[in-house]
């Protein structure tokens, strides 16, 4: 098994590089980004070192969940894609997290993210469901949302309404293209709550075969600039 430790950074060519009168302590003090994407990682070891780490970048590896993270106080950055992670736990710690990338996992349930009152965009676009599976927000976390969110990707992952999605209200970019949303009078009740809403992708839905679909959904949110 690949864990991501302070001895595999200590071995990266990428990372640590012996200079004079720097020792690896206190790189390991002082680092704010870490770069391990494609690396066949399977877990995140204890880093509890790094508490200057800002962003972080585990994309195209083999987590199957995410831990180790509660040190992380100043992380801002989350690049978690393409990975087999089922269960959004122990995110509660990440409270400077802004922008979290989960795209391409295994995530059924959207949860845990009480606590990031900071968090401004969410990926969570082609998530591996099992058949018949649609992916589904804790109203709990959703409302811990509502005043920070301003980036929502939903991409490809069997939606079947948005409803619940209306508490959202500072969401000014959201793309839900290639799910099974129908019907437009749904979504026109939810864009009139989305005052701030600058761009929206619908691409792929059944609702886009709607007659003047998009002319009725620019009207209802007047500041709509983009409409696929």
């Amino acid at each position: 098994m690949v864990r991501l430790t302070v001895d595999l950074i200590a071995n990266s060519r990428k990372h640590f590089k012996k200079k004079r009168g720097l020792s690896f302590l206190h790189y390991l003090k002082t680092l704010t980004h870490l770069y391990f994407s494609n690396k066949n990682i399977e877990e995140i070891g204890d880093l509890s070192m790094c508490r200057s780490l800002t962003v972080l970048y585990l994309y195209n590896n083999h987590l199957t969940n995410i831990c180790s993270l509660d040190f992380a106080s100043n992380l801002t950055h989350l690049y978690l894609q393409n990975n087999n992670i089922t269960h959004m736990d122990n995110l509660s710690n990440l409270q400077s997290l802004s922008k979290l990338y989960l795209g391409g996992n295994r995530v059924a349930m959207v949860e845990g993210l009480e606590e990031l009152r900071s968090l401004r965009e969410l990926h969570l676009e082609n998530q591996k469901l099992e058949p018949g599976e649609q992916l589904l927000f804790d109203s709990r976390t959703l409302l811990a949302l509502a005043d920070s969110l301003c980036v929502l990707n939903i991409n490809n992952n069997n939606i079947e309404d948005i409803k619940e999605l209306s508490v959202l209200k500072e969401l000014q970019h959201f793309s839900a293209a290639r799910n099974k949303l129908l019907f437009i009078e749904e979504l026109e009740g939810v864009l009139e709550l989305w005052p701030q809403l600058l761009a929206l992708d619908l691409g792929g839905n059944p609702v886009c075969k709607k007659p003047k679909y998009r002319d009725r959904l620019i009207t209802v949110c007047k500041r709509l600039g983009k409409c696929l």
